[in-house]
């Protein structure tokens, strides 16, 4: 029995703007709707009466007026650019260093054991 090849994966290719779009709409609307549940237990524990309520209502307050920020910014904002990368840049780095290999590697092994020496 044979090994099948390996399918070729296609991780470098871009995404198209209608799928970026649509990724940045779910992010906008489930933080919206974490911002909603924020506002909702804040109103069930003052309904409640539970125990340390000031602060239970300060983070739920806070958390309600910083998601509707983050929110805006995080939809409005695209994806880094392909050069901009750190998968990217580490992908061109290991090419590099492919491509061009150390000098030291380049020479022969004379040339290592019997350097020129110049005086000047």
């Amino acid at each position: 029995m044979g090994r099948r090849p390996k399918p070729q994966l296609i991780t470098t290719a871009e995404r198209t703007p209608e799928q970026e779009l649509r990724s940045r709409e779910r992010r906008y609307v489930a933080m919206m709707l974490l911002r909603g549940l924020c506002v909702i237990v804040a109103a069930i524990l003052v309904t409640a009466k539970v125990p340390l309520l000031w602060l239970w209502l300060t983070l739920l307050l806070i958390g309600a007026a910083v998601l509707p920020w983050a929110a805006v910014l995080l939809a409005n904002d695209r994806g880094p650019r392909p050069e901009h990368r750190f998968r990217n840049k580490l992908q061109a780095r290991r090419e590099r260093q492919q491509s061009h290999p150390d000098p030291a590697h380049a020479l022969t092994d004379r040339e290592r054991t019997d350097p020129k020496i110049i005086d000047l």
